[in-house]
């Protein structure tokens, strides 16, 4: 399975992709509560997350990675702080994000 497939069989179900620009079709953007709902099924499954970019209005808001945090991408704890953080700073964001998924768990057959 490619990580694009497992994204949305297992991730992304049931959330609404706010990305509306068909060139970059593989970018998949969302809104705050739907961002955590997905950090949620990223911690079950031990996903990781390299980078979170929180956009604002159509611009790029600021962009957080587990290297900011010192921590391993699959660590929740940056990503959980990054999010708290963002949302601290402004509301109604919408949050892409770089993933971190290991070849045995593509392989695995869930």
């Amino acid at each position: 399975m490619e990580k694009t497939e497992f994204l949305e069989k297992h991730i992304f179900t049931d959330l609404q992709n706010l990305n509306k620009n068909v060139e970059a079709d593989s970018i998949y953007s969302f809104s705050e509560l739907d961002f955590a709902t997905i950090l949620e099924r990223i911690e079950h499954f031990g996903i990781g997350i390299y980078a979170i970019e929180p956009w604002f209005e159509g611009n790029v808001y600021d962009t957080k990675t587990n290297e900011d945090y010192r921590k391993k991408a699959t660590d929740p704890k940056w990503y959980k702080r990054a999010y708290s953080e963002f949302k601290k700073r402004q509301a109604d964001l919408q949050y892409t994000a770089t993933f971190r998924i290991s070849d045995k768990l593509l392989a695995k057959e869930i």
